[in-house]
């Protein structure tokens, strides 16, 4: 018995078991103050866009989630997401018949521009922050030289897709659950996904121990690339067009690396989970909730954020330091001690 309730004491005290304790926090401090105020935090059509919310940004993040534990960063995010969607509208213009079409072009050129992310940074070793902001910022040059304001027209399959439920969850959001369980798996049960978080650990020990840091680098970001070409794909069937701003108004570059880093994961990479990933996700998303059934100035709400980003580190921080002094004293307890000058020896 009490080996159990150290285990569920372990589980709770990870980065991960904090987060949804957190979350809990949250979703009681927010029924409450919109209870106090007349309104139902709970309320079908509140659960409902509280999960439409989560489903681009969740996207986005289980990818940089991938590319965070690899130790690199994606900030080509959110043109990738944009080009998915300019590309897949204008692809379909409205046509049934381009349906398919529409999906694979934009796909297929998401998934091109997450592999010479990858190349860049696992071949050619440029830093990631540079290469995909260097790839960012071509993608948007494309896309503004090219575009203005919205374009092409989703088929009308797409926009089923958008705006379909079952109950009051949308079907967008069962196919982002899905993708997050898939990637799950792929980093608990595949090479790949294991050797990720060791080249993120460090990456000089992995490639002494025989593992081609290159290739999760190229897996990492291609699926970063893929995931932001679907939640391109997301955000055209409910919008009904392209937009070549879509991706930076949402701001789903920074949102998710700060998403990654609340749910417990370390910019340094080696250390996160999908679903500590998937708490902070929830956590920005009930608070905007909040926030929007009461009301709240939108401006307020970047301030908030910017609060939970510093408090989490802060408290991951903090923890890191209580457990190093500790393993530390024990090292040196076990070690042998020296003899001091001019000791006997």
């Amino acid at each position: 018995m009490s080996t159990i309730s150290k285990d569920l004491k372990n589980s709770l005290l990870s980065s991960t078991g904090t987060v949804y304790l957190v979350l809990i926090l949250v979703v009681i401090a927010g029924a409450c103050i919109t209870a106090a105020n007349g309104r139902n935090f709970f309320a079908p059509g509140n659960i409902s866009d509280l999960l439409t919310s989560t489903t681009v940004l969740g996207l986005v993040v289980i990818g940089q989630t991938l590319v965070i534990l690899l130790g690199s960063l994606d900030l080509s995010v959110p043109f990738v997401l944009s080009l998915s969607s300019v590309l897949s509208a204008g692809v379909m213009a409205g046509q049934s018949t381009n349906f398919a079409a529409g999906i694979a072009t934009a796909l297929l050129a998401a998934a091109a521009v997450g592999l010479v992310n990858g190349v860049l940074v696992g071949l050619v070793k440029i830093n990631g922050f540079i290469a995909t902001l260097g790839t960012g910022l071509i993608i948007s040059g494309y896309l503004f030289t090219n575009y203005r304001g919205t374009t092409g027209k989703a088929s009308p399959e797409l926009t089923a897709i958008g705006t379909a439920t079952l109950g009051v969850i949308p079907v967008t959001t069962i196919g982002m659950a899905v993708c997050l369980v898939i990637v799950a798996l792929f980093l608990s049960k595949t090479r790949t996904g294991l050797h990720l978080y060791a080249v993120g650990g460090d990456a000089n020990v992995a490639t002494m121990s025989g593992i081609r840091s290159a290739v999760p680098a190229l897996v990492a970001h291609t699926i970063s690339g893929l995931l932001a070409g679907v939640a391109g794909l997301v955000i055209v069937s409910r919008l009904g067009v392209g937009s070549p701003e879509v991706g930076t108004q949402g701001g789903y570059d920074l949102l998710s690396i700060a998403a990654v880093v609340v749910g417990g994961a370390i910019l340094a990479g080696g250390k996160g989970s999908i679903w500590g990933s998937l708490g902070g996700i929830l956590i920005f998303a009930s608070i905007d909730s909040v926030m929007g059934i009461m009301q709240v100035n939108p401006y307020l709400k970047e301030v908030v954020r910017g609060l939970i980003i510093i408090v989490a580190v802060a408290v991951y921080a903090r923890r890191n330091q209580i457990k190093i002094p500790a393993r530390f004293a024990a090292i040196q307890k076990a070690a042998p001690t020296r003899p001091t000058n001019g000791a006997t020896r």
